[in-house]
């Protein structure tokens, strides 16, 4: 089903990589603005292209590539290849180190309805558009979108174990994980790996919005170049694999915070939680997270200095009329979304994506924070979501609430680029993997 296909990155020049740790940068979407302007101030670091300083961001963007590549701040890869990543962390409460295995690909573009590529999520329109800007003025993959394939056996990961022994660079990031980057030039291996990934469905994991804007970018491409044959970079995607069945991955929650309800009160939200809820306080707020783990429909509310548990009453599922699969309807996610915000803070299910009164914050202690300083009006604790879970969303055809799920850690931007520029795409040793 999936086609993937080697590429000839482009990456920062062996004098600059001795100092990758001023070239790397989180994705556009979860760099934070302090971390921008410390990154802005590092004149090579990829956060220029991915995201730019300047407010027509494809332009400027474009322009800065174009001189990078003219004074060799990145060069491309001679041979195609298959870029292997690994990321090695630890999670609170815990010593022991994780290792999340993947590799750097390119994919073929698919369209949702061909259910190769299946997402658990829907997108929003402006930030859909500014990734395909971004592509369109570079003709280049800045960063790599996390992709999962199922595979019991696990021998890629055999073939990524032995290039890793010989890594091309590492650093510790901005997440305190430690990333360890290296190559997979042999033509054998990669042909064995691209045979197995093809009878796979993949799961978009993170970057549902690069993934669109390339997707959509294709489209448009396709459709006005007459002489089209789907050979052409337009038609391919930088993207990250790792398999589902490894131990180490990580999905952590995250949590909605509530602002800007009008009228909003205390008393009257507690009353019509009632009606659903079964509702118990909690005398220390920090061990909201203990209390609701492993319980089913359960969910933690910080409300001005109060912290309570609510547990779905089991009766009340019934009366949950979006039309969606009984499996679908039964998601934790689903029951807070539909009961809590579109029963008891009056957000219609069809505008919660877009809507301004619900924030997202991975961060407990900003949750707790922000609704004691009166920075939010109330927050909804969550639990996190397993890969389980978002595989049964994924085959059902559904897509889970905006922001339900936060693959832990982030991949990181800078390492490579891919370009979909044709003269750089394609090259004299495609044939080898025909």
């Amino acid at each position: 089903m999936a086609e993937i296909k080697p590429l000839r990155a482009w990456r920062y020049n062996s004098q600059l990589i001795e100092n990758i740790d001023g070239l790397v940068s989180p994705l556009f979407d979860v760099v934070s603005e302090s971390q921008r302007e410390a990154l802005y101030s590092e004149e090579f670091n990829s956060i220029h292209l991915s995201v730019p300083l300047e407010d027509d961001s494809g332009f400027h963007a474009s322009k800065r590539l174009d001189q990078w590549k003219s004074d060799g701040v990145i060069k491309q890869d001679d041979l195609p290849a298959i870029y292997v990543y690994y990321q090695y962390f630890t999670l609170p409460g815990s010593d022991r180190e994780h290792i999340r295995k993947g590799f750097i690909a390119n994919l073929r573009v698919y369209d949702w309805h061909e259910k190769v590529l299946l997402r658990h999520e829907n997108t929003m329109p402006f930030s859909v558009n500014d990734r395909m800007e971004i592509l369109d003025k570079t003709q280049l993959n800045v960063s790599p979108t996390h992709g999962l394939y199922t595979d019991t056996s696990h021998e890629i990961e055999e073939y990524l174990d032995e290039a890793i022994l010989d890594p091309l660079y590492e650093t510790e990031d901005y997440q305190g994980v430690r990333d360890v980057f290296s190559v997979i030039h042999d033509v054998k291996v990669i042909r064995r790996i691209m045979d197995i990934i093809k009878d796979k469905q993949i799961i978009l994991a993170d970057g549902h919005h690069r993934y669109e804007g390339s997707l959509l970018y294709q489209k448009e491409r396709a459709q006005n170049n007459p002489n089209h044959t789907g050979k052409e970079g337009y038609n391919y995607h930088l993207m990250y694999f790792t398999n589902t069945e490894s131990d180490d991955l990580r999905i952590l929650p995250t949590h909605r915070m509530v602002n800007g309800i009008e009228k909003f009160s205390k008393t009257e939200l507690l009353e019509k939680l009632d009606k659903y809820f079964f509702i118990k306080p909690i005398a220390e707020a920090m061990d909201v997270n203990e209390v609701i783990l492993g319980k089913q429909w359960a969910f933690g509310l910080l409300i001005e200095n109060e912290a309570y548990k609510i547990r779905l009453k089991p009766e009340m599922i019934d009366f949950l009329d979006w039309d969606f699969p009984r499996t679908i309807k039964e998601l934790d996610l689903t029951v807070m979304h539909y009961f809590v915000f579109e029963k008891c803070l009056g957000i219609p299910g069809k505008e919660q994506r877009g809507s301004k009164n619900l924030t997202f914050e991975r961060n407990f202690t900003k949750c707790l924070t922000a609704v004691i300083k009166n920075e939010a009006q109330c927050a909804i604790i969550t639990k996190d979501i397993s890969i389980d879970t978002v595989k049964e969303v994924c085959y059902s055809g559904y897509t889970l609430p905006q922001k339900s799920t936060y693959f832990y850690p982030k991949v990181i931007c800078g390492f490579l680029f891919g370009s979909i520029k044709e003269d750089e795409f394609n090259s004299f040793f495609d044939e080898a993997f025909q």
